[in-house]
């Protein structure tokens, strides 16, 4: 049996990727801290704390676990939370230490990038993207750090796949939502199907309204590992459709007054293409607002019961 790796394996959305893993892997699950020889461990997953922005104790963990895959997907996940700098420092360093100690036991590498990454969130004031729907080929434009964490990130990517001849692959997810915690449509303009005049755009523009199930990540961290590439690849991972339940370009219009010129949009469907990782992963994402916002679901239990 292979063994995958999972650093922030205790975060939020981080144990749903764990606990997708472990019906394929021996799955380590590596945190800040770990629950203790005392609490029984589920079969397949076991546990290891460490600070990941520490090159020694990141690069010893890697070398003597030896793992064939590793998903790294820890990091302070916002600007507004934290120090930026704080924020920058952790999430690059933390990154090149994980990237470059998987890198140099082959083993292959997905990490967790961000839709922030695009500069669209925490922008002081929204841009019109360049195209719609965005592709993972739109231009990287951040001003904070981090986003600018995540770009330096997927560069960092790139460094390891030239210098060591690895697979790594970047995945930005959108927002991410949980099964019957639907936070994006928690919202009284929202609730009932008002016109978009009435909707509130501005909350929510900074990535164009989109959003993803934390189970179609997981799905996608899966199928990620599962496939044969080469070098370094970015895939989306976002809902295929907008959580307002509107056309996405008459939102997008009615926001900013104008559209890009590349407009190849239709409907509701997300501003975040996944065309990509259809056509080289064969994944699509399946959950929906209409269903999973009200769903009630036991978000994974890592220890035994």
């Amino acid at each position: 049996m292979d063994t995958a790796l999972v650093t922030g394996g205790l975060g939020r959305s981080g144990r749903w990727v764990v606990d997708r893993l472990a019906d394929d892997y021996d799955v380590i699950c590596v945190d800040r801290s770990q629950p203790g020889f005392e609490v029984p461990e589920r079969p397949r997953i076991d546990f290891r704390a460490a600070d990941l922005a520490d090159r020694g104790e990141a690069f010893d963990l890697v070398s003597d676990l030896d793992p064939d895959a590793v998903v790294h997907w820890a990091a302070l996940p916002s600007p507004t939370r934290h120090a930026g700098g704080r924020v920058f420092e952790t999430n690059t360093m933390a990154t090149y230490n994980v990237l470059v100690a998987a890198a140099r036991r082959e083993a292959k590498v997905v990490w967790a990038s961000s839709e922030s990454a695009y500069g669209f969130p925490f922008a002081r004031e929204t841009p019109l993207p360049d195209e719609l729907p965005i592709t993972e080929d739109h231009p990287l434009r951040p001003e904070d750090p981090y986003g600018t964490s995540k770009v330096v990130g997927e560069e960092l990517a790139k460094m390891v796949v030239r210098r060591y001849g690895v697979s790594v692959a970047s995945i930005r997810p959108s927002w991410i939502q949980y099964p019957g915690e639907y936070n994006c449509r928690d919202r009284d303009d929202l609730r009932e199907d008002r016109p978009l005049s009435e909707m509130d755009l501005d909350a929510g523009v900074g990535n164009f309204w989109s959003y993803v199930d934390v189970r179609d990540v997981a799905s996608l961290v899966a199928t990620t590992l599962e496939t044969e590439f080469d070098g370094h690849e970015v895939f989306h991972a976002a809902a295929a459709e907008n959580y307002l339940g509107v056309a996405t370009l008459d939102a997008v219009e009615e926001q900013f007054g104008a559209l890009p010129d590349d407009c190849r949009l239709e409907g509701a469907a997300s501003a975040l293409s996944t065309a990509k990782a259809e056509r080289l992963l064969d994944w699509r994402p399946v959950h929906s607002w209409r269903g999973a916002a009200g769903e009630s679901v036991d978000g994974p239990d890592l220890l035994a019961n």
